[in-house]
């Protein structure tokens, strides 16, 4: 351990910003942080762990495990993860009242496209627990884990854990909770959080008499979603009762609740929606942040983004923030600067987002401006866009081209080591290129100032990243495009390969659902500008795995073309690959049996749950076997 215990509360209270921590420092922190929290006694929250410490860790190391896989769920949970019946993705945020406006936007955009009244449409506000997630198929309870597999620890109802309104097992997801009254009364003297005490009642070891005592007293429950008590009605209710609607959720149980989630219950709108690769699309949590704070600005110190965007970053006088020291935060961008008097002197109402962000919400008292002329890195003469202030020297701005080096790395997540650090150093030596980089041999690292292991790493993570397969539209982000993430990106690439879209015009790539002209012109322009690089980095041959590309109207001579499909149980095959295959000849590949679902695929050790759902439905039962055989001479596209 190399971090002392002052180091760790500065770092607690930011008065160590993450800009000033090392590479190893930040890992030793979220091994520390993510250890302490584990065994009941964290030393910063959730969401401080989440979305500032793990998040800087996967923006500079993105390979690190405490990035790529499960974190260590300590004594508590098994090493061994099993597949989840059902994914359990997160639940996108929203902390203003615009961002919920705008998410029925995209319902009511969904509706016309599928011909539906919005009107007709309900949606239900079920207030969001603060517990510990959890997925109960009727005969065993997983963890969330990441999403996709988590751990067994059905020993929680061994032990007695009830369900909640007594409404019996198999509901699907939920969480384990305790409740807040009794937590207070009985506990908080001895757990400093309620979900220290939740984490307790799923560890291996034994359970202490407090915990018996919760269980007994049913005040540990497991609670499935299902169950919640909800409140129901159209967008034109949501509208015009928002803040009852929002007031009344978050004290309808006796639990602890961070916010209310609002879903869609038409099934046709929910399947048309869809999902990214992180949320429901269908699906939003408002959460409600009152901690507020009047704070000064000792200072506006200009920023330059990858694109060349100048950022204003008000220093702050340190102020305690929801649990936090601030110390700086975001001043959007110069138009605001500008227009509210955001300077040195000025005083400004500040909120942590989601409790998180540091976010100035509005100029309190306005103050004498400094706009830059000249870009801080560059010093080329900065030029305005709407209420943006821009450095137009895009090849040549040192900030931009380090950036963009960093950026291309952090996209392709399959190497470690080439953070900003070593990103600067390079630069230093006259790097300008991602595809320089390529070319560098072990010697030059050394020649660089790197130490002989450091360039040996170096090198085979280059290696690594040209090696190890990845998606072509990840490999297409990475070069940073305007309007070109990794969503567009996918959504091009079905459209036309990877090698072949340098040949799109702005009228080509308007046709695809889901780019306007305008986006198209950016697109055209951001292409024509990486192409060399592009060209240059091909020699490297990088493992792509390709988008299948879709295919209109074309007709397949298989029992299952356009049928949807379960897939259950243990498989001969590797379960995504069946997937990805089935999908790629025009079979609909579903989770969860219904009676909308056609077959169900079974494999060994098939979960009684789906066995009973498909015979309720009258869903035909296939072997894996017999599937294989009725595919085995259809080709995909």
């Amino acid at each position: 351990m190399s971090l002392s215990e002052s180091s760790i509360q500065q770092i607690i209270q930011q008065q160590r910003l993450l800009s000033d921590l090392s590479d190893e420092d930040l890992i030793e922190f979220c091994q520390r942080a993510n250890s302490a929290y584990r065994q009941g006694h964290p030393i910063i929250s959730d969401q401080d762990y989440d979305f500032i410490y793990l998040a800087e860790l996967k923006k500079r190391l993105p390979q690190h495990a405490l990035v790529q896989s499960v974190e260590p769920e300590g004594q508590g949970f098994s090493d061994e993860k099993v597949l989840l019946p059902e994914l359990m993705l997160s639940t996108e945020k929203a902390y203003s009242w615009a961002e919920i406006h705008k998410w029925i936007e995209r319902l009511e955009k969904a509706c016309l496209e599928i011909n539906l009244d919005s009107q007709e449409v309900q949606i239900k506000a079920t207030p969001k627990l603060d517990g510990f997630a959890g997925y109960d198929d009727g005969q065993h309870l997983y963890t969330r884990g990441d999403g996709k597999k988590g751990s067994d620890i059905s020993r929680v109802f061994e032990r007695g854990l009830q369900v909640f309104n007594a409404s019996g097992r198999g509901q699907g997801a939920g969480e384990i909770v305790v409740k807040k009254s009794y937590f207070h009364q009985h506990l908080a003297d001895s757990f400093e959080y309620p979900g220290n005490f939740q984490a307790s009642l799923i560890k291996e070891k034994p359970l202490d008499d407090k915990a018996k005592q919760a269980i007994a007293d049913q005040a540990a429950l497991f609670v499935p979603f299902a169950q919640l008590p909800k409140w129901q009605g159209s967008i034109s209710d949501i509208l015009e009762n928002f803040e009852n609607i929002i007031n009344d959720d978050l004290l309808v149980v006796d639990f602890d609740v961070d916010g209310v989630v609002f879903e869609v219950t038409h099934q046709i709108l929910k399947r048309h929606m869809g999902a990214n690769r992180k949320f429901h699309r269908w699906q939003i949590a408002y959460k409600e942040n009152k901690d507020k704070a009047q704070v000064k600005v000792l200072g506006v110190t200009p920023q330059v983004g990858r694109t060349g965007k100048i950022t204003p970053v008000a220093e702050l006088e340190p102020t305690l923030l929801s649990g936090a020291t601030i110390v700086r935060a975001t001043g959007h961008h110069y138009g605001l600067v500008k227009e509210q008097g955001l300077g040195a002197g000025s005083v400004v109402e500040l909120t942590r987002s989601g409790l998180v962000i540091p976010k100035i919400v509005k100029v309190l008292k306005p103050a004498a401006t400094s706009i830059p002329k000249q870009c801080p890195s560059c010093d080329a003469v900065l030029v305005w866009q709407a209420d943006f202030l821009m450095c137009v020297n895009r090849q040549e701005c040192p900030a931009q081209c380090m950036a963009r080096m960093e950026y291309f790395f952090k996209i392709l997540a399959n190497n470690d080591g080439f953070g900003i650090a070593t990103i600067e150093k390079l630069y230093a030596h006259g790097i300008r290129k991602i595809s320089q980089i390529y070319q560098l041999n072990e010697q030059a690292f050394v020649e660089m100032g790197f130490g002989e292991k450091t360039s040996q790493n170096l090198l085979a993570q280059l290696r690594r990243s040209a090696s190890e397969e990845i998606e072509d539209w990840r490999f297409l982000a990475a070069f940073g495009i305007a309007r070109m993430g990794m969503g567009n990106c996918e959504n091009l690439l079905k459209y036309c390969s990877i090698n072949h879209i340098f040949a799109l015009d702005e009228c080509q790539i308007a046709d695809i659902n889901g780019f306007a002209t305008l986006s198209a012109g950016l697109i055209v322009d951001g292409l024509k500008a990486v192409r060399e690089e592009f060209e240059q980095l091909a020699q490297y041959e990088f493992n792509l795995e390709l988008t299948p590309i879709k295919q209109e109207n074309v007709a397949f001579s298989h029992a299952f073309v356009g049928k949807k499909i379960v897939f259950t149980g243990k498989m001969q095959g590797v379960r995504e690959e069946m997937k990805k295959h089935a999908k790629s000849i025009g079979i609909q590949v579903v989770s969860s049996v219904t009676s909308k679902t056609d077959y169900l695929i079974i494999g060994d050790k098939v979960g009684q749950k789906k066995i009973e759902s498909a015979e309720k439905f009258n869903v035909e039962i296939i072997k894996e076997e017999d599937y294989i055989g009725m595919i085995a001479d259809v080709q995909p596209n």
